[in-house]
């Protein structure tokens, strides 16, 4: 438990400062309790790293709000993001002592209590290689959040001696090529988050249609980069190619 309330008081800073968001309208701020949100309110979420077996009882995948999970006995890993709705951000979790591999190698994205809505467990790195880039999409359903979803896109930028593909979907980094163990690689965990749906006002949310659309068409992309434990807010725009 120790370690899950070092977290969040680390990422406490990073809430009040992206509080800012001019027409948000969620007050919400705990990532298991519910709530209906309109475009560009802030949302609420988590991450949580820890064993694949961690998110299950009885055979059935629980949300790590589920007092039934023993998370905190199995050195899990919390990490509480605030981005706008419907716009394209980029997680990061950027802190030199944070090991997936270390906290059981998986993780799970969740929010809310009654709908309970949680992502299938994604694999993030184990002894030899780490994952370090993912596409997260949160639908919702009139602003209620009903599915967390990890998008895979193949192994096509597996290029280089650096890049091993994985299942066939996933491009992961052999550890000892990452900076923290004598590599030149960063091997931080960022995350390309996207909405789809409708919010409470039933608008459509198009920031997942946006991102697929990027992968075949070239364009500048503007979207809010959010840096988890080092507490920086910035925007970045580029050109995709």
């Amino acid at each position: 438990m120790g370690t899950m309330l070092v977290v969040l008081t680390l990422v406490s800073m990073m809430i009040m400062m992206d509080n800012v968001y001019a027409g948000d309208t969620n007050s919400v701020f705990d990532p298991c309790s519910d709530t209906r949100v309109q475009r560009w309110d802030g949302f609420t979420f988590g991450l949580v790293f820890s064993s694949k077996e961690s998110f299950f009882f009885n055979e059935s995948q629980l949300s790590p709000c589920d007092r039934r999970l023993s998370l905190p006995g199995n050195s899990a890993e919390l990490a509480v993001f605030r981005p706008k709705v419907d716009e394209i951000s980029l997680l990061t979790i950027n802190n030199s002592n944070f090991n997936p591999s270390k906290s059981g190698g998986y993780m799970v994205a969740f929010a809310g209590r009654k709908y309970a809505a949680r992502s299938l467990p994604a694999f993030v790195s184990d002894s030899t290689h780490t994952v370090t880039s993912f596409t997260l999409v949160l639908e919702f359903q009139e602003g209620t959040l009903q599915n967390l979803f990890w998008k895979k896109f193949g192994c096509d930028s597996c290029k280089g001696d650096s890049f091993v593909c994985l299942n066939k979907t996933d491009c992961a980094v052999p550890n000892n090529k990452c900076n923290g163990d004598g590599g030149s690689i960063d091997c931080n965990v960022s995350i390309q988050l996207a909405f789809s749906g409708t919010d409470k006002n039933e608008n459509v949310l198009n920031s997942w249609y946006e991102v697929k659309n990027l992968r075949h068409t070239p364009s500048t992309v503007c979207f809010k980069v959010l840096v988890i434990l080092s507490r920086v807010l910035l925007r970045t725009c580029f050109r995709t190619t």
